[in-house]
């Protein structure tokens, strides 16, 4: 299956908290938590350039992402995909989505209401899309 069923479009959408997983230099894996949304089938996440999951991304375009309803953790979603992109443009404004969309507040923005505000001078968003080539569903 490589299209999200519309029965677990809602864990996608909703502010679900997505556990990222990507391969280290050594192999092991690296997981982490990430906020994302989507266009049509492809997951969009964020990560700070320079930051050990964009580095293992930019070696090893191999990604999981795994995603569950808290309140129904049997109803969950996970999807192998590959990296297709990742760019700076668009990158902040994309970030300003997420937050609106995890933190509930239609104005809400990254820089200044998910992280302190003046981490925008240090870090450098990178939006990365990743196109699905397994998907496995669950309840």
């Amino acid at each position: 299956m490589k299209q999200i069923p519309a029965s677990h479009l809602a864990l996608i959408d909703g502010p679900f908290t997505v556990v990222l997983s990507t391969i280290m230099p050594d192999g092991q894996p690296q997981t982490t938590p990430v906020w994302c949304n989507r266009k049509g089938d492809d997951i969009l996440i964020n990560v700070m350039k320079g930051f050990r999951k964009e580095k293992n991304m930019r070696v090893n375009p191999k990604v999981s992402i795994l995603v569950y309803d808290p309140q129904h953790p049997l109803h969950n979603i996970e999807i192998r995909g590959l990296v297709v992109e990742m760019t700076e443009a668009g990158a902040v404004e994309h970030n300003d989505e997420l937050a609106q969309l995890y933190l509930g507040k239609p104005d809400a923005k990254f820089f200044g209401d998910a992280v302190p505000a003046e981490l925008a001078s240090s870090y450098i968003p990178i939006r990365v899309r990743i196109t699905p080539t397994h998907i496995r569903v669950e309840g």
